[in-house]
């Protein structure tokens, strides 16, 4: 029978306490440690966000051109070239183990990048769109856009340069509202407009 004396002797044993702070400890430790691993892809997605958008804002836009599109030449060569406002989506990257920024070697994406050209609005900026692979193997990263050619179709094309899973996500998805909203702000600002 329990009695108020043998409960008073089992919580005056250290020990006792200290296999119950270690199991609490270690609950804490598991529990952090499972929510750290699906942290870590989302911070991993976000900087390969981050490095396409800078590569591709900083590229001359002859490197992701597309259909002979170019931004209009400077009235004189003092003029600042026109920035390029970028926004992009990641459908994968390879290896799909890589756990850094450094182990990523191939991106597969989408980017919609328009010319800001001085007081130009976003609806009659010049714009460079499409799937998009970087091999981030190189510095600076290289950009490879999806075209159709005279003899090859553009859907033919895309599942060519892309792995399956990636050029059917290609074929169907572009930016998501946020980073569409987010591009037409920075344009605006970058405009100014």
């Amino acid at each position: 029978m329990n009695t108020r004396e043998s409960f008073a002797g089992w919580y005056r044993n250290r020990f006792v306490w200290v296999a119950a702070v270690l199991a609490v400890t270690a609950g804490a430790v598991l529990l952090t440690t499972s929510a750290g691993s699906d942290a870590e892809p989302t911070d991993l997605q976000a900087q390969i966000l981050t490095r396409m958008r800078t590569t591709l804002e900083r590229a001359d836009p002859g490197q992701h051109n597309h259909a002979g599109h170019t931004a209009q030449p400077a009235a004189t060569e003092e003029a600042a070239k026109p920035t390029v406002i970028c926004g992009v989506r990641v459908y994968g990257y390879e290896p799909a183990e890589a756990s850094t920024l450094a182990d990523v070697r191939t991106v597969y994406g989408f980017h919609l990048c328009g010319v800001a050209e001085q007081k130009r609005p976003w609806d009659w900026a010049v714009k460079l769109a499409g799937p998009v692979i970087m091999d981030m193997s190189t510095d600076p990263p290289g950009i490879q856009v999806v075209e159709a050619t005279a003899d090859v179709r553009f859907v033919d094309r895309l599942r060519e340069m892309f792995p399956d899973t990636y050029a059917e996500l290609a074929a169907r998805e572009a930016l998501a509202e946020s980073e569409m909203a987010d591009l037409r702000r920075r344009y605006d600002a970058a405009a100014g407009l």
